[in-house]
This record gives C-alpha cells, structure tokens and sequence, in this order.
C-alpha cells in the first residue's frame, strides 16, 4: 500500500528524471497520477485539432475503474523504475 507521503515524493521525483521519458511514458505517468489524485475521468472527449488534450483524456480514460490506490501504487513504482 503507497502512503501519501510516498506517491507526493514520487510526484516531485518525476520532475527531475534523470532523461525525459518518451511521450507514451509521459501521458501513462499522466494518467495514472491523475487516476490517483481525482479518480475516474468525467466530462467529454475533446474535439478538434488539439491532439495534445485528446491524447492526455484517452490515456486517462483509458484508466476508468481503476481505484485511485491502485494508480498511486503503479505511479511510485513506475517513477521509481525510471527514476533508477
């Protein structure tokens, strides 16, 4: 079980990753921080040309049913393996 202390402490190691991660990395740590913090997604998809929030809304609803304990475990885990 991830304490708060724990997934806070991963949040602010992932600001100083030694290499930044792909962007597949980067929407999944998204994902599951916001998974972790707010719960399931609401509201609707994004339209239109901006890529950047409908790649960030699919990743993240991608997550939907997942408790948000079991998004802040895989958030530390995942940070730490990058994080080395």
């Amino acid at each position: 079980m991830t304490t708060q202390e724990e997934f806070d402490a991963a949040s602010a190691r992932a600001q100083q990753l030694p290499s930044k991660p792909s962007n597949m990395v980067l929407l999944q740590l998204y994902a599951l921080y916001k998974q972790g913090t707010e719960g399931d997604i609401s509201g609707d998809r994004p339209g239109g040309f901006d890529f950047k929030a409908i790649a960030k809304y699919d990743a993240w609803s991608g997550l939907r049913g997942t408790s948000q304990e079991d998004a802040r475990q895989q958030y530390v885990e995942l940070v730490n393996e990058l994080a080395g």
